[in-house]
């Protein structure tokens, strides 16, 4: 599943390729046609994003909502659009670009009332504005459950994934089974700035890296990566291979219906 910087992301090229124009509006695979239908040739107003939802403001108040899920995919590309496949849910297409999305957990016409409610179920978001860390940090001090877990609940924090998790807790030597309850206020504070800087990263660059700068393959002269999700990273899908920094074994669990992977040796604290 799609983190949160991917959502972001997608937010921004939505809106450099459709911000006010008025796009045609189909749904190829039909299930979205109605809504489609009311939404042709309206004006793209705005994008958001709060977490892995996504949100497409048509005219003032009609907003598409979007959760990619596990098998969600958007393709943009130049005009003049292909034939469409008829697994596309959703297609915008002006006369410059076009973008198909396919598979997504939820593709939806909504309200600006039922935009807000999915808004407020949702924890602060690292990569918004308006987001109220500290808000977050009353519920996990609070909470006798691990902080691996917490970081995934997207109701405590919105937008972050199993990679960020795992490599925010190994960048602060935080051991992953640690009760939320356990973690200070410096703690968290660190833990969130971190997150801010690393999410704004990914949206930037498209991807996922968590390794410092002394810690690159060119900095410590080790291969690159190789791995369909790219980026460099410290834990995340490295089980069994040697840690970067102390040259102990990478282990990985099940925690939370997901795959966990931490350093034993780095991760004490």
């Amino acid at each position: 599943m799609p983190e949160g910087h991917t959502i972001h992301r997608l937010s921004q090229d939505y809106s450099a390729a459709f911000l006010r124009t008025e796009p045609q509006v189909t749904s190829p695979q039909g299930k979205f046609s109605d809504a489609a239908a009311l939404l042709d040739h309206a004006e793209l107003t705005r994008t958001d994003a709060h977490g892995k939802h996504l949100f497409l403001r048509f005219r003032e108040a009609d907003w598409v909502h979007i959760h990619l899920g596990l098998f969600g995919k958007v393709t943009f590309g130049d005009a003049p659009a292909p034939p469409p496949t008829d697994t596309v849910r959703l297609r915008l297409a002006n006369s410059t670009s076009y973008v198909d999305l396919r598979g997504p957990t939820t593709c939806a016409l909504i309200t600006d009332t039922e935009k807000r409610a999915i808004h407020d179920r949702l924890g602060p978001d690292p990569l918004r504005a308006d987001a109220d860390h500290q808000a977050a940090y009353a519920r996990i001090s609070r909470s006798r459950t691990t902080v691996a877990a917490l970081l995934m609940d997207q109701k405590i924090i919105a937008g972050v994934g199993n990679v960020y998790r795992a490599e925010v807790l190994f960048r602060h030597g935080i051991d992953p089974y640690r009760p939320g309850r356990d973690i200070t206020p410096t703690e968290w504070d660190a833990l969130w700035s971190d997150l801010v800087a690393l999410m704004r990263e990914g949206v930037r660059n498209n991807r996922i890296d968590t390794v410092r700068p002394e810690h690159t393959p060119e900095a410590m002269g080790r291969p690159p990566r190789v791995d369909d999700h790219g980026g460099e990273v410290y834990v995340y899908r490295r089980a069994n291979l040697p840690c970067h920094l102390c040259g102990g074994e990478i282990r990985t669990a099940d925690l939370a219906a997901r795959n966990l992977f931490w350093c034993p040796t780095c991760q004490r604290g």
